[in-house]
C-alpha cells in the first residue's frame, strides 16, 4: 500500500467502508467512472487508458512523498473492494482550507448515493480535522445533482456561497454551489 508522507496515520474506517491512499489498481475503475460521470467534472474530455496511466504514474505518485502535496486522493472501499474514490483537493496549506472530491462507481449511484456519500464525508472529515488539522473543508458543485446537498447538510457543512450562473451545460447557465464545514476543535 502506497502511503502519504503528510499523514500519521493511512487508512480510515467505518464499519465495512474505509478509504486507503488510492490504489493504483483501481484507476481504471476511477477512469471510467470519471468519463461516465462527465457532465457534474471539471474534466472536458473522457479519459483514455494512456491519459489515466500517465496521471498515476507522473502525477498520483509523487503524492505520497511530499510533505504538503495539493491533493490527498483515497479509493473508497467497502469490504475492500473499491466502490469509488475521492480526497481533499486544492488544498491550501496556508490557510488551512481543501476542497472535497469524490465520485463514486456509477451503477451504484442510483440506489447508495445518499449513503456512500454520506459515509465518505465522514471519513475524510477524520483526515482533514484530526489527522491534518485544517480550518475549513469545502464542497464546489455545479447545481446539477440536487440529491448531493441533503447529505452534506446533514453531515454539518452549510451553504457559503452560490456562483450564481457560472457554468454552461447543455446551452444552459447553471449555479455552483458551495458548503462547507469548520473544525471546531481548531485551535491556531
Amino acid at each position: 500500500m502506497n502511503c502519504y508522507k503528510a499523514l500519521k496515520k493511512q487508512e480510515f474506517s467505518n464499519g465495512n467502508f474505509s478509504i486507503v491512499p488510492i490504489r493504483f489498481e483501481d484507476r481504471f475503475a476511477i477512469m471510467n467512472w470519471r468519463n461516465e460521470q462527465l457532465y457534474h467534472l471539471r474534466q472536458k474530455q473522457p479519459l483514455t487508458v494512456k491519459d489515466q496511466d500517465n496521471y498515476f504514474t507522473n502525477v498520483v505518485s509523487k503524492l505520497f512523498d511530499t510533505a504538503q502535496p495539493y491533493q490527498i486522493l483515497f479509493s473508497f472501499l467497502e469490504n475492500g473492494y473499491c466502490i469509488g474514490y475521492g480526497g481533499l483537493v486544492h488544498v491550501n496549506w496556508i490557510d488551512k482550507n481543501a476542497e472535497i472530491s469524490f465520485i463514486m462507481d456509477t451503477k451504484l449511484e442510483k440506489e447508495n448515493f445518499s449513503k456512500y456519500w454520506s459515509v465518505f464525508l465522514g471519513l475524510i472529515e477524520q483526515v482533514a480535522f484530526k489527522e491534518l488539522k485544517l480550518h475549513k473543508i469545502f464542497t464546489f458543485a455545479f447545481d446539477l445533482r440536487p440529491h448531493l446537498y441533503e447529505p452534506i447538510e446533514n453531515a454539518g457543512f452549510v451553504k457559503e456561497s452560490t456562483l450564481k450562473n457560472h457554468i454552461l451545460f447543455n446551452e444552459e447557465f447553471k449555479d455552483i454551489i458551495i458548503h462547507a464545514k469548520f473544525n471546531v476543535k481548531d485551535k491556531l
